[in-house]
């Protein structure tokens, strides 16, 4: 099965979706959109992503196509499941299953939202990292490897306003963590 993934290179979104291939040691073929160009606006493109965003992921051997960086990287990680990082827990482990989600829906509900708005949110930011502070407290990670969502966006925060990270002594050191990954290393290369 030849994987293609549709997208900018350093998009926050595509980098989400690299970083999990490489995660997983999943072979895959970047075609680059250019968004100066509007080609995701594309009668073709459309087809693919109805709203016109990046990134798509396209299995072309079976016509199957699925965009939203966070369901590619769902769909990636319980595929390969046994191959690379374990990033999803066993359906099968609910309590695990749970803490999974719930880590899911704080990162797309209480930190993309704020990352991406910085200059506007870094207080609110500021309070939920107090809130992670919280959750590291008693774990290293906020559930597992879904952790890695936090990077394309906590890349932005750590270059806007570094004292969030620094001012919180769970958050910085996990932060540490996820950035010097060789997976997201590799990603982040143009």
């Amino acid at each position: 099965m030849v994987l293609t993934l549709i997208g900018s290179p350093m998009s926050s979104c595509t980098r989400r979706v690299r970083t999990v291939l490489y995660e997983k040691g999943v072979g895959f073929t970047l075609r680059t959109i250019d968004l100066s160009k509007a080609e995701q606006k594309s009668e073709e493109y459309l087809k693919m992503q109805p709203f016109g965003q990046i990134p798509v992921l396209d299995l072309s051997d079976d016509g199957f196509t699925v965009f939203e960086s966070r369901a590619i990287t769902r769909y990636i990680a319980a595929k390969y499941a046994n191959q690379g990082t374990k990033l999803i827990p066993d359906p099968k482990a609910l309590k695990a299953v749970a803490l999974f989600e719930q880590a899911a829906s704080v990162e797309q509900a209480d930190f993309d939202p704020y990352a991406t708005g910085i200059a506007k949110h870094s207080d609110t930011l500021n309070a939920k990292f107090d809130g992670y502070e919280r959750m590291l407290n008693k774990q290293r990670y906020l559930a597992s490897n879904s952790d890695l969502w936090h990077l394309p966006y906590g890349k932005v925060v750590e270059k806007l306003a570094p004292q969030l990270f620094e001012s919180h002594p769970k958050v910085n050191p996990w932060w540490h963590s996820l950035k010097t990954r060789p997976a997201w290393i590799e990603a982040s290369k143009p």
